[in-house]
C-alpha cells in the first residue's frame, strides 16, 4: 500500500545505514541512543501504546531485545523476507557496548556496537519499503554535518593517541 497524499510517516525509524554508521562513530556511540529513542518513538506511534521512549533508549540495554523484537513482528505482519535475529543483536550490543572498560586499545571494540543495529535498521528499511515505499533518510542537515565534523575530528585525535608512538 502507498502513502497518501500529504506527509506520513513510516511505521519505524527510517535512516540511511551509511549515515547510522557515520552518526554512530561519530558521536562515539551516542547516537544508538538516539536510534533506540527514535525506534521507540516509532513503535510507540504505531501501537498507541503508553511507553515512554526516552526511558527505553536510556535504558538500552535492557529494552534492547524488545526494540528488535517489534521491529522483527512488525516486518513479519507485512510479509517482509527474512527473519530478524533479535536475541543475538541484543546480546552482541550489549557486549559489545560494555568493551569500553577493556584496557587500550582494546575499548575501541565498542565503537563497533553499531554494527549490532545495522541489521535491525535494513530490516526496518525493507518494511517502511513495502508498507509505504518509503526511502531511508540519508540526507544530513546542518547540525549533522557539525555533529559529524566535529566527532570526526575527535575520534581521530583519540586514534592518534591510542595508536601512535609514545616519545
Amino acid at each position: 500500500m502507498m502513502p497518501e497524499t500529504g506527509k506520513s510517516e513510516p511505521p519505524l525509524f527510517s535512516i540511511s545505514l551509511i549515515k547510522l554508521a557515520l552518526m554512530s562513530i561519530c558521536t562515539a556511540g551516542l547516537y544508538e541512543l538516539y536510534w533506540f529513542y527514535r525506534s521507540w518513538k516509532a513503535i510507540k506511534a504505531r501501537e498507541a501504546s503508553g511507553i515512554r521512549p526516552f526511558w527505553r533508549a536510556c535504558f538500552a540495554f535492557f529494552f534492547c531485545y524488545q526494540c528488535f523484537a517489534k521491529i522483527r513482528a512488525q516486518g513479519e505482519s507485512a510479509g517482509v523476507e527474512g527473519k530478524l535475529p533479535a536475541g543475538v543483536l541484543a546480546v552482541g550490543w550489549i557486549a559489545a557496548t560494555m568493551t569500553w572498560k577493556l584496557p587500550d586499545p582494546y575499548w575501541w571494540i565498542s565503537s563497533l556496537a553499531f554494527c549490532f543495529l545495522l541489521p535491525a535498521q535494513a530490516y526496518a528499511n525493507r518494511i517502511n519499503a513495502a508498507t509505504m515505499g518509503h526511502k531511508p533518510d540519508a540526507r544530513l542537515d546542518v547540525w549533522e554535518w557539525v555533529v559529524a565534523m566535529g566527532g570526526g575530528l575527535f575520534i581521530a585525535l583519540a586514534l592518534i593517541g591510542t595508536f601512535a608512538p609514545a616519545p
